[in-house]
């Protein structure tokens, strides 16, 4: 099947970061394959999106073989992906642990879901971006992956290699556009779980840094790293 609307695979896209995006490329006319772990939460975010474009919803975990090849194949479905949005993520505890007392199993379901399972989801949806006007990958990572906070540890050595990785497909990917973007501090879940016992009201919604990344999007700076905040200006 050939298409020429634009179609985008994002993963975590039942709320905060992913389900805000999700919107604001829907209103842009993209084709959407969305997913998350949790399947009442994602219906509810298709259901409100497909009053906007055709979305192909899928339930489950982005660290599973099968469900990555069903995501990679709804994208051919529609045409092929245009852009890959790795936004699904993990704390490994709430709060996060230290390393000292991080249990081996949920460190390693921290890098699992948090490098591993991005890495698979790209390799599957390359060729596809390769064939693409304009393929892109966008990988939501943190200032945690380049800033030492205690108890953030795995979190944070888990978006570094996220971020590593980014930058070497971006040298071996030339014709294609790979970003590694730091959002900031955002009112979602993630960052509730991060601070459970505060009160987290004081930080942005996440639907204030879309215009940021469909900037990207519209201005195709050079794949790199980014703060989504200071996007105007060069990677770091």
């Amino acid at each position: 099947m050939t298409t020429s609307t634009n179609v985008a695979v994002i993963t975590g896209a039942s709320r905060g970061l992913g389900r805000a995006l999700a919107e604001g490329l829907a209103r842009d006319g993209w084709h959407l394959v969305l997913t998350a772990r949790t399947a009442t939460d994602l219906d509810a975010a298709a259901t409100e999106l497909r009053r906007l474009t055709t979305v192909t919803a899928l339930a489950g975990d982005v660290v599973d073989d099968d469900h990555r090849a069903d995501l990679a194949a709804a994208a051919d479905a529609l045409g092929g992906a245009d852009l890959l949005v790795n936004n699904a993520s993990t704390l490994g505890g709430s709060p996060p642990p230290s390393l000292a007392a991080f249990p081996l199993p949920d460190l390693l379901e921290t890098f699992e879901v948090n490098v591993l399972a991005p890495i698979a989801l790209t390799q599957l949806v390359l060729p596809q971006l390769r064939i693409a006007p304009a393929g892109a990958v966008l990988n939501i990572s943190s200032d945690a992956a380049v800033e030492a906070y205690e108890g953030w540890g795995g979190y944070g050595a888990a978006k570094a290699a996220l971020d590593h990785a980014s930058a070497v497909l971006g040298k071996e990917e030339p014709a294609l556009r790979v970003w590694a973007v730091d959002p900031g501090d955002l009112r979602t879940r993630l960052q509730q779980e991060a601070f459970p016992d505060e009160d987290i009201s004081d930080r942005p919604l996440p639907e204030t840094v879309v215009p940021h990344l469909l900037g990207l999007l519209r201005d195709r700076p050079p794949s790199g790293r980014y703060v989504a905040a200071a996007l105007v200006g060069a990677a770091r």
